[in-house]
């Protein structure tokens, strides 16, 4: 049976969902994020809220683009990359030493967050920010290349507003 927009409904929820395992299985999708040291974003993408955050770092931070300097060639990846216990992975940290990237990554049974929380609070800042825009809040669209491009409307908005201060 169609709806009224002529898609139909039925148990297929969209494209990179999953049932997040936080809330009852419902269905849902999850915005990965790096950002620069004062919160503005440099690489975003989305999964389904089943995936564990790990998975997501290495096409993260693939998707970094050439920094330019003023000096100098272009910069291919960042210097440092600070990260929590979710991605305390013996592959993870030899992937990002191969390419260069010293890591800071909190180690489970180990170190307490409060550690990286001085450095964690720029990422919790955007996300709220994320937050802040409704289109994004909830996940509205079953296509995931119209949700990314809403997200990347919304990247677009945070760096123009915090650059043009």
């Amino acid at each position: 049976m169609r709806d009224r927009l002529g898609e139909y409904a039925g148990p297929e929820k969209g494209d990179l969902t999953g049932p997040n395992p936080v809330d009852r299985g419902k269905y849902g999708s999850k915005i990965h994020l790096i950002t620069e040291r004062t919160g503005l974003p440099v690489s975003v993408g989305i999964s389904g809220a089943n995936l564990h955050d790990s998975r997501a770092l290495i096409p993260l931070v693939k998707g970094i683009p050439p920094i330019r300097s003023r000096r100098g060639r272009r910069r291919r990846g960042p210097g440092k990359l600070h990260a929590d216990k979710g991605y305390d992975y013996r592959h993870l940290r030899q992937w990002l030493s191969r390419r260069g990237i010293r890591h800071r990554i909190a180690r489970k049974g180990v170190e307490t967050s409060q550690r990286l929380g001085r450095h964690r609070w720029a990422i919790e800042r955007t996300m709220a920010w994320f937050a802040g825009r409704r289109r994004l809040h909830r996940r509205y669209e079953r296509k995931a290349e119209h949700f990314l491009a809403f997200t990347s409307i919304a990247c677009t908005l945070i760096c123009y507003r915090r650059l043009t201060k």
